[in-house]
């Protein structure tokens, strides 16, 4: 799973590492890295510029595509505020991504491309942060991939509240289980 955090955030992100190590704990790789070098992280207008954050979200995604460890592996986005907007930005360029997990996202921001997203595509956002619900409702509706939309209830924005991050990394893994990890075949 690629990570790919959100304004004002980085890979030292502390509510992206719970969600990654309760990935981890289930087998799942993880990789969080910097979608803005320390030059540009203060430039507001770099932050908001989806396009660009998504390229660098694809070219990561190249690369763990060409490491010898990873090969044949399905690879899934987890993205959280703007960083979740160019998760969708980049899935709707690539039909190999096979999961999206937005948490408390702004996939608002990736309208222009939300209709080209084939992932499916599972959106968390908190109870009480009313404005990226409704965000997040509006964006689902735009969407012609599997989706759902899960709402942590009592959760605000940055998912603060006990036990809304948990709640919140347990539907991640639950989506990715369900779309990444393949059925055991039948025996027999």
């Amino acid at each position: 799973m690629v990570f790919a955090h959100g304004s004002g955030s980085s890979r030292h992100s502390p509510r992206n590492g719970y969600v990654a190590g309760v990935l981890q704990r289930a087998r799942l790789a993880t990789l969080l890295f910097d979608l803005l070098t320390t030059q540009e992280e203060p430039r507001r207008a770099k932050v908001f510029d989806v396009e660009l954050l998504a390229g660098r979200l694809a070219e990561v995604t190249g690369w763990v595509q060409r490491r010898p460890e990873f090969a044949g592996l399905p690879v899934g986005y987890v993205g959280a505020s703007t960083g979740a907007a160019a998760a969708l930005w980049a899935a709707a360029a690539d039909a190999d991504i096979a999961a999206v997990v937005s948490r408390g996202g702004r996939p608002d921001l990736a309208e222009p491309r939300l209709g080209e997203v084939r992932a499916p595509t599972l959106l968390i956002v908190g109870g009480q942060d009313t404005k990226t619900l409704e965000r997040n409702r509006r964006a689902e509706t735009s969407m012609r991939c599997e989706s759902r939309l899960v709402v942590i209830p009592g959760a605000t924005h940055l998912f603060g509240e006990p036990g809304t991050l948990e709640a919140a990394a347990t539907a991640a893994l639950a989506w990715f289980t369900e779309h990444l990890v393949p059925a055991a075949a039948p025996s027999g």
